[in-house]
């Protein structure tokens, strides 16, 4: 079998599936109704999970540099479906169903694969010169959406079914620009993450709860 099997990229397969789950739970399959709160949950899952890859795949003190390569590659690949591919998904869910909408569906998930084929080339030289971990990100990091999706998503029924088309579109669109844009954002050090995840852990206790209260 090609490819490397080790613990190192075990989460990153499950961020990509509880992805690819998202996308059917969303639009709805084998004649079920759409739920785009439990695609929304699933993007969280897989936010959670790429929180913590990295990290994990570091420990692993012997990896080759095809081993380093591959897990790079990887991780930007899926990524890409998961915190690209799937908020448009959601988007297509949640009514952005017309002609004019295709536009923002489809620059999103576009803007993420150059923000991720970006960050590879660089990160591909940088490695070049230094092993120093990185602690900067140029650009708004694609996986930030797991955090602001699910938080506006939580105010849905507030907003209004239409209204929150809208804004779920414009978002979108906001979010897109900022992943090729030159802004540099500092790199999440472990205390920063733990209180992302306390964050998160807290949007999903919210979403469970308006959903239920719907």
């Amino acid at each position: 079998m090609i490819g490397y099997y080790n613990y190192t990229v075990i989460l990153t397969y499950l961020s990509l599936a509880s992805a690819i789950l998202g996308m059917f739970l969303a639009c709805g399959f084998n004649g079920h109704e759409a739920h785009p709160a439990l695609g929304i949950i699933c993007l969280m899952v897989s936010g959670l999970c790429d929180m913590f890859d990295g990290k994990i795949a570091r420990t692993k003190k012997d990896r080759t540099e095809s081993e380093k390569k591959f897990g790079i590659q990887i991780d930007s690949l899926c990524d890409a479906i998961c915190f690209g591919v799937l908020p448009s998904v959601i988007g297509y869910s949640v009514g952005m169903k017309n002609w004019i909408d295709v536009p923002v569906l489809v620059m999103f998930p576009l803007c993420a694969v150059i923000r991720l084929a970006y960050f590879n080339v660089a990160e591909e030289e940088r490695q070049k010169t230094t092993s120093d971990v990185r602690k900067v990100y140029e650009g708004l990091p694609v996986t930030s959406v797991s955090l602001i999706l699910p938080f506006l998503y939580s105010f849905r029924r507030d907003i209004g079914i239409e209204s929150f088309r809208i804004i779920y579109e414009i978002f979108l669109f906001v979010i897109a620009v900022l992943f090729i844009t030159k802004i540099r954002v500092k790199k999440p050090g472990m205390k920063t993450m733990l209180a992302f995840v306390g964050v998160g852990v807290l949007e999903l206790i919210w979403l469970i709860y308006k959903v239920k209260t719907k």
